[in-house]
């Protein structure tokens, strides 16, 4: 019998899920089998399998079971990970949580069409390995490939539920730096409801169009006659939000390659060399998942986003110190 206890963080969670996540390449039914046939056992009893796992609970599960079950390794074993180099910045870290400063061009999520390296494998590179079964960090919230800035990551599985109830409460307050082609007013209010990003098409000929609300604000910080710099708040987290409002009111954001003016894009990269996205997720601010206060992150400003900046002769407030690296 191969023996696994269960830390506190592991715990709270499903038999059958627990034992999905160590044995990944198990199907489903033959781990239900397992239960049934008392393969497994917990604390050297029968199992059920939606028996919820408590810190210091030992699980046992008899290896000869697996043969021929398509793990290709005994249950806890992992393959050898691939060396992933750290691109990401580290503004803060601790037992619960790594907040990064997320570079442009690197996704925070694997995803169809993602070949290189994203976040989450950075991260998982840089904090080491974890138990088969255990909770592997993972980013608490999403951000744009070709945005940079803040991005909190969850240590724990308890960190992950107590940060999602957040984000999607509209809890935390971020700010976003942002260069919008055209000239904006001194400050605005955009509220415009939005299609549900991830809307299948089967609930779009059933329901229609689930248009979901969304608000953006922003103040004017620089402007010339062809762009404009601007602070930008959302109090809504949908997909694309500042991207996709910026554009309804004719103001997208430069380099923006799915939303934005693509004439646009191709002169500001050849007369200010802006090789990205100008959208810089600058500020962050949370509740700490384990301590319950408030704290705000800040990641500054990349070079070649403040290149593109100096070039427009726009001033940068203190408030977004810039990279010094």
């Amino acid at each position: 019998m191969r023996e696994l206890q269960i830390s506190g963080d592991a715990s709270g969670q499903r038999l059958d899920k627990y034992l999905r996540r160590l044995l990944p390449t198990v199907p489903l039914s033959v781990i239900y089998k397992l239960i049934r046939t008392k393969k497994v056992r917990v604390n050297g009893a029968k199992a059920a399998e939606g028996q919820l796992l408590a810190a210091g609970d030992v699980v046992a599960i008899r290896e000869q079971a697996l043969k021929g079950a398509g793990t290709g390794r005994g249950p806890g074993e992992r393959a050898r990970p691939q060396r992933v180099p750290r691109t990401f910045d580290i503004l803060h870290e601790d037992a619960h949580i790594l907040v990064c400063a997320k570079p442009a061009g690197l996704a925070a999520h694997p995803g169809s069409g993602i070949a290189q390296a994203t976040l989450v494998d950075e991260v998982r590179a840089y904090l080491g390995e974890v138990p088969e079964g255990e909770f592997k960090p993972a980013p608490a919230h999403r951000l744009d490939r070709e945005t940079s800035g803040v991005v909190v990551v969850a240590k724990t599985r308890q960190a992950i539920v107590q940060l999602a109830e957040q984000f999607t409460s509209e809890h935390p307050k971020k700010v976003y730096l942002a260069l919008v082609a055209g000239r904006v007013p001194k400050e605005g209010r955009i509220d415009l409801p939005l299609a549900e990003h991830q809307q299948t098409k089967a609930s779009k000929d059933e329901r229609g169009v689930n248009y979901q609300r969304a608000t953006t604000r922003y103040r004017l910080i620089a402007q010339s006659r062809d762009a404009s710099l601007v602070e930008v708040e959302i109090e809504t987290g949908r997909t694309h939000q500042i991207r996709r409002h910026f554009a309804a009111i004719g103001h997208p954001v430069i380099g923006d390659a799915k939303y934005g003016d693509f004439p646009f894009n191709r002169r500001a990269k050849a007369e200010w060399g802006l090789k990205r996205m100008a959208l810089h997720a600058a500020r962050l601010t949370i509740t700490h998942p384990a301590t319950g206060h408030a704290m705000t992150f800040r990641a500054a400003v990349p070079q070649e986003l403040c290149d593109v900046i100096d070039r427009l002769r726009f001033p940068l407030p203190p408030k977004f110190p810039r990279a010094t690296w």
